[in-house]
């Protein structure tokens, strides 16, 4: 009978609990193009609604073994990535603290206690009941006599339960579901911007490789010319006077201090990808290669669809989220608090018998608690959980413009990028072919070696640019498929319940 009381009281609580205060989440709408200014570079695809494409490793479009063979390793090994999954599993974990709330509490307290002494007294019991969200009971009793030693005990079963009849706890458990969901987006978030920073440095490094090639033949090319110089000048040919022996020596010698200088260069970036992929420098040895990584072919779909694949925005969007939920919580505040009580239990002095039915008791009551004047402090904080809701706001639609910024930036850099290496590929063939003439000239003693090196400078210079133009060209598509949202959808965002894991690192030894 006195369960069934107590069980129409919670299910009497349970259909209060349908009511919730507060606003109910609507995704504010944000400004977007129905496609962008900035059209395709010549040779790249526009994407279909099948293919809105980067999708998965997105790095294998490089066709750079380093780039295959590394950018897996980022997920797994990146201590930055590692530092956001953690933030990421602390707010699943906060999630399931709120939901905890929607339950009762449920314990149980045993005592015993033995008393003994020369002296004779009475005993009593005596039982404490508790109000609020928490009840105990405590018992003990003896009857001494001539040294006489009793043993009393109490052993009591305890519920209590903060009814949510306005909504509070499931809004709190809304606000973190949407903070747990904004911390993995924010967690996909950085494993794509190391990600994208782990091919940038790739190309850096490579670009390093390919100057220091150049570096190379000019140093052969320098040296060439120089031994030329210095047969002519042996031979007693008027066009070869012994300045342009000292031209040609200095010519050489600044080119061979140039390859060494580029070594630094080449060993900064090598420890910086030992670094992204979570290990030491001295644990990663990167073989050089001549081989640029090659530029993909991205498809660019229409720009709505960078609310859905760009981890960023979704991050904002449920941080968006949150908000609007702790302005539920904020308003809860302004109702009664209501809790529900009920213990049952045994008590027994001396302790032989303690469960028998004549020394069971039980309790059952609800408290209600309201707030009459806080001079204002809850209309406060309703209106500061309002502000921080504009506030995010402003923020997402901000993160989504600076998003169609990047990728419009990203588009017209490839486009003109493009523009620029055909005409600096024009350069680099018409200067090898002056150089090529001004050799062939200086050999057959009709120029002086002014007209040698002036040719060289220009050729070098040219293929510098032109490999500077290249890596421009690598580094932004890198940006674009970073700012596209790489491989990543917002579908991909879990319920907390089930929580994302991250592949386990198998370089480390694990844990006995």
């Amino acid at each position: 009978m006195k369960l069934a009381r107590f069980s129409a009281i919670a299910a009497l609580g349970a259909l209060f609990s349908g009511c919730m205060v507060g606003p109910d989440y609507n995704r504010p709408s944000t400004p977007v193009a129905r496609e962008f200014k900035e059209q395709a570079p010549e040779g790249w695809a526009r994407a279909t609604p099948a293919d809105g494409a980067p999708k998965g490793d997105w790095w294998t479009d490089f066709h750079d073994p380093l780039l295959d063979e590394l950018e897996p390793q980022v997920a797994v090994s990146n201590q930055t990535v590692r530092q956001s999954y953690a933030n990421y599993l602390q707010a699943v974990a906060e999630v399931k603290v709120a939901r905890a709330q929607l339950f009762p509490v449920i314990g149980v307290t045993g005592s015993t206690t033995r008393t003994g002494g020369p002296a004779s007294s009475s005993g009593a019991a005596a039982r404490s009941q508790g109000t609020g969200t928490t009840t105990t009971f405590a018992s003990s009793g003896s009857s001494l006599s001539g040294g006489r030693t009793v043993t009393s005990g109490s052993l009591d079963g305890t519920a209590s339960w903060t009814l949510d009849i306005w909504g509070q706890v499931r809004r709190l458990i809304e606000e973190n579901t949407a903070i747990a969901q904004g911390d993995e987006a924010t967690l996909a978030n950085a494993t794509l911007s190391e990600q994208t920073l782990l091919a940038t440095t790739v190309i850096e490094l490579r670009l390093t490789d390919a100057n220091i090639d150049l570096e190379e033949k000019t140093v052969k090319a320098y040296e060439d010319a120089l031994r030329i110089t210095k047969a002519q000048g042996d031979a007693g040919i008027s066009a070869t006077p012994p300045s342009a022996v000292i031209t040609a020596q200095v010519a050489l010698e600044s080119a061979q201090a140039s390859l060494i200088g580029l070594g630094v260069a080449r060993a900064q970036y090598a420890h910086a990808i030992a670094v992204l992929v979570g290990k030491t420098p001295e644990d990663l040895d990167i073989v050089r290669s001549n081989v640029m990584p090659t530029l993909p072919e991205i498809p660019v779909g229409v720009p709505s669809t960078l609310l859905q694949r760009r981890p960023d925005i979704a991050s904002a969007e449920r941080t968006m989220r949150a908000q609007n939920a702790a302005v539920g919580v904020a308003v809860a505040a302004y109702y009664p608090t209501i809790s529900l009580s009920g213990s049952a239990g045994f008590a027994q002095s001396p302790l032989n018998g303690l469960l028998h039915a004549a020394n069971y008791s039980w309790s059952i009551g609800a408290s209600g608690t309201e707030t009459l004047f806080d001079f204002g402090e809850r209309q406060a904080e309703v209106a500061a959980a309002r502000a921080a809701y504009d506030a995010s706001v402003a923020s997402y639609r901000n993160t989504v413009l600076t998003a169609f910024e990047d990728v419009e930036n990203d588009l017209s850099g490839l486009r003109i990028l493009a523009s620029q290496a055909k005409a600096l590929d024009k350069a680099v063939h018409d200067a090898i072919h002056g150089t090529e003439i001004a050799l062939a000239e200086f050999e057959a003693g009709t120029v002086d070696y002014t007209t040698v090196a002036l040719a060289q400078e220009t050729q070098i210079a040219d293929q510098q640019s032109a490999l500077n133009v290249q890596q421009s060209r690598l580094l932004a598509a890198v940006a674009l498929i970073g700012d596209l949202g790489g491989g990543w959808s917002e579908g991909e965002l879990h319920d907390p319940a089930q929580p994302k894991s991250l592949p386990q690192d198998q370089s480390e030894t694990p844990n006995p």
